[in-house]
């Protein structure tokens, strides 16, 4: 989910890579971008990685599990 979000929003959709780590009860998504989509991705005032964080908190809720979004730089 978090990937084909990504990749719509970027100019470089190749270089979008989603990685889920497990950290005892939470797990953790990593996104990684190109470094000049990198402010696509956050957006003004972090709005649009703020959303992306509250889909991956609501689609973990509703398997009833716990998850949160890293975007790596």
């Amino acid at each position: 989910m978090v990937a084909a979000i990504a990749r719509g929003l970027v100019e470089h959709p190749e270089a979008v890579q989603v990685d889920e780590v497990d950290d005892r009860d939470t797990t953790i998504v990593e996104l990684n971008v190109a470094q000049g989509d990198m402010g696509r991705v956050i957006g003004r005032g972090g709005r649009v990685a703020n959303s992306l964080r509250t889909l991956v908190r609501g689609a973990a809720a509703a398997r009833g599990d716990r998850a949160r979004l890293d975007i790596v730089d």
